[in-house]
């Protein structure tokens, strides 16, 4: 029987698929490529050992000998992408995706057959015992039994509660509840957690006693190296009011080699790790066990037409899936869970039955390019929230005479007028399972998925924050406005933190949006200039600065995770000091894409460079999860002088501030604003983001018919009719495909109506508008 028939088939009967006759696969061990991002990107020569289904990795075989292990993969609970051509193996776990490469062709194939080997034998050893899908460093069981006669009361109590009148599947339901064992399994599972955790809060009291009486370093301050470019000073993700309160330390001078550490502090500090990773999978064990039971019942439900009796199946149901969420817990790990949670728990028994092998094709991602491409004055705390007093002195010479009546209106909305739909009758898999490792930008998603708002409009919410570019056309210093620039190049993710649940629109060829905020006195278009490859190019002026970028994003799903890769740079000018800044983006990814539990991260290194003055330039980095520390949501930065010297420190969390300088005096430059009531019921959105589609009844005769807030299936999606936006979507979609057949057939070249390549505006928009509705421009009908 051939491995991907195996997932083939139902969930239900996936989830009760045992094998028997899967022979232990021997071990297998060599070297391979490894693909790093940051730092040192590229790809790294590392020593891997397969057994039993996991995949363990560091720098030689000694390492491994001596217990030093970088990382270890569980390859059943993993999707598998197999690249021929490229020699390449993809694992997504969730937490990370793993780039592979073998040198030559006999080796590549001996541990492609491997990996198919063990991972067949892990997947049916999880299926047989749950409780095995931790990591084999477990304790033994019998340490922590839990009490079999509480379970057995626990079965009875609720065979009992079942109407005398049982179908016969209520019969079923019975028997299930009578013979499985795998609740069992999960209260062992839940035992052993409660006694890790014990051992846990042991070792860390022991290692703040070491701290104390031996002097060794801070605990945390240890999960990020510090070193003479950057500043490691972490921040506490629950502390509001950081700026005020935080007390930093200067790390002391031994921190910076390893080797000074107390050996028995290091023993304690590795014993700690080990143990979080202990309860770590034994949560993921009680999880999947959980999962297992509740789809048999669906199973046992499908089968049965219990009419009349629903109610006791919902409520068991419904109890599995309470179990479940109460213990899929986030870990260090992915400590940043998204309040975005709109999909149903139940798709999580993807966790290892979906944990799909993918060999991809030619057509594939294997032949795209590849993706290795690749102030210290006084600034207020509260900078980002005083919008108001720019509109004070702004020069109103850009916007007088251009716009009648109701453009320049005070209030805004505050709410939408619908919240988030239910998504939970999804199932991501189906669409996404023959898209792993390719570009998901064709891929037409169900319109639940999307948020009320698409990418031109995302390209002005990057301007939420617009007063810091302001600021920096008041500051004289060319460091100090370098680092108002970093500040406000970091801003343009903080509104992501709460979004990982939900996507925007895509833009159809030709849609625009304009957004004119009078309080930020700046004025904003956009335009879709490309369908394939999509791009779009945004363009904004203000008195103080002039902003513009095109960008393209590359959405790559690897089963259970999605990287969006943007390719393009962003532009700001200060015309007072003739400055012109350009950076790149970073990477975002979005984990756990198939569960509910989704979280985002962004990792990479954006450079800032003044292409008019060489006085200094910014390296920003965005921090990736490591496998042994928590350093979540982390940014960390250096202003450096022609020289190569240090000027400023920047550090910080994306979704919490930015601060500049060194510990005792470090300052504030940059803080989000406080989230609106019930933002986790409307899709995340800021208060910024929730005026964005806003459509004030004075503007609609002055707006091109094809910009953004007229598209009927986002506005419907906003109001709630789900329905209506689905129809909407599609047909809007099949005008599109029809306007590109008959532009081919006729050989028509698309022409944007308001930028030019490489994407600038052609400065037509604002003169064109002056006429209402664009009525002297030939306008395509989009919708």
């Amino acid at each position: 029987r051939k491995f991907t028939t195996f997932y083939d088939e139902g969930i239900p009967q996936r989830a009760l698929l045992i094998y028997t006759n899967v022979q232990k696969p021997d071990k297998h061990e060599g070297f391979m490529l490894k693909k790093r991002k940051w730092p040192l990107k590229g790809w790294h020569k590392r020593f891997f050992v397969l057994d039993n289904g996991m995949l363990k990795y560091s720098k030689s075989p000694i390492d491994i000998q001596k217990g030093k292990v970088h990382g270890s993969i569980d390859v059943g609970l993993s999707v598998m992408s197999i690249k021929k051509k490229a020699r390449r193996i993809d694992l997504d776990t969730e937490e990370h995706i793993y780039h592979l490469k073998v040198k030559s062709q006999d080796s590549f194939d001996a541990w492609v057959s491997k990996l198919r080997h063990h991972r067949l034998y892990r997947q049916n050893e999880i299926v047989r015992s749950p409780r095995d899908a931790s990591f084999h460093i477990f304790p033994s069981a019998s340490t922590t039994e839990s009490s079999p006669a509480a379970n057995v009361k626990f079965k009875h109590f609720i065979i009992n509660s079942l109407p005398a009148t049982c179908t016969t599947g209520q019969s079923k339901v019975a028997a299930w509840l009578q013979d499985s064992e795998e609740m069992d399994r999960c209260a062992e599972d839940l035992a052993h957690c409660q006694s890790n955790l014990v051992e846990l809060s042991k070792l860390l009291q022991n290692l703040e006693i070491l701290q104390r009486t031996q002097s060794a370093p801070n605990f945390t301050d240890m999960q990020v190296p510090f070193s003479a470019t950057m500043s490691p000073v972490r921040l506490h993700s629950s502390n509001p009011n950081l700026c005020a309160d935080i007390e930093f330390q200067t790390p002391p001078s031994h921190v910076t080699d390893p080797l000074e550490c107390s050996t028995e502090y290091m023993k304690l500090q590795e014993e700690f790790c080990l143990m979080a990773q202990k309860v770590h999978s034994l949560l993921k064990s009680a999880f999947n066990s959980i999962a297992i039971e509740k789809e048999k019942l669906k199973q046992i439900v499908s089968e049965q037409d219990l009419t009349g009796h629903n109610a006791q199946i919902a409520h068991l149901r419904q109890s599995l899936s309470q179990m479940g969420e109460q213990i899929h817990v986030s870990l260090p790990l992915s400590q940043q869970v998204s309040n975005e949670s709109r999909l149903s728990m139940s798709e999580s028994v993807s966790e290892f039955f979906d944990a799909q092998e993918v060999l991809l094709s030619a057509s594939s991602s294997e032949n795209e390019a590849s993706d290795d491409e690749s102030y210290i004055s006084d600034v207020s705390d509260n900078i980002s929230e005083d919008n108001t007093s720019v509109a004070d002195n702004i020069s109103r010479q850009i916007l007088n005479g251009e716009l009648t009546g109701g453009a320049f209106r005070n209030g805004r909305r505050t709410c939408l007028p619908a919240p988030s739909p239910d998504t939970s009758n999804i199932n991501l898999w189906n669409i996404l399972r023959n898209n792993i490792g390719k570009d998901l930008s064709k891929v037409s998603m169900p319109v639940e998925l999307n948020e009320p708002l698409n990418t031109l409009q995302h390209l002005c919410e990057e301007l939420e924050y617009s007063e810091l570019l302001d600021k920096a056309a008041e500051t004289d210093d060319p460091y100090e406005r370098m680092v108002l620039i970093a500040a406000f190049a970091a801003s343009g993710y903080a509104s992501t933190y709460f979004r990982a649940g939900s996507k925007p629109f895509n833009p159809v060829l030709g849609e625009t949006y304009e957004c004119i905020r009078e309080d930020k006195g700046f004025r904003f278009f956009s335009e879709q200039v490309s369908h394939h490859p999509p791009i779009s190019a945004c363009h904004c002026e203000s008195k103080n600065f002039v902003f513009w970028q095109d960008i393209r994003w590359k959405n790559k799903f690897w089963g259970k995770s999605m990287e969006i890769l943007p390719v393009g740079t962003l532009n700001v000018t200060l015309p007072k000091y003739g400055d012109y800044y350009v950076w790149n983006k970073v990477t975002t990814c979005i984990h756990n894409i198939l569960s509910g539990r989704r979280w985002i991260e962004h990792y990479g290194e954006i450079t800032i460079r003044n292409t008019k003055s060489s006085v200094c330039i910014c390296k920003l980095t965005f921090v990736k999860v490591n496998y042994w520390n928590s350093n979540v949501n982390e940014v960390q930065g250096v202003v450096i002088d022609q020289e190569g010297k240090v000027v400023h420190r920047l550090f910080g969390k994306w979704h919490e501030g930015l601060y500049c300088g060194v510990a005792p005096s470090a300052k504030c430059i940059w803080r989000p604003g406080s989230m609106p009531t019930n933002y986790e019921r409307y899709y995340g959105f800021t208060r910024f983001a929730i005026e964005l589609n806003e459509l004030d009844p004075l503007l609609k005769d002055l707006l091109p018919t094809t910009d953004a807030r007229f598209r009927p299936d986002q506005r419907l999606l906003e109001e709630g009719n789900v329905e209506a936006a689905s129809s909407e979507k599609q047909r809007i979609e099949e005008l599109q495909r029809g306007r590109r057949r008959y532009m081919e057939e006729n050989s028509i070249e698309y022409v944007p109506k308001f930028f030019k390549e490489a994407w600038v505006t052609n400065d037509t928009y604002w003169e064109l508008r002056k006429d209402p509705g664009f009525s002297k421009v030939e306008i395509p009908v989009l919708w």
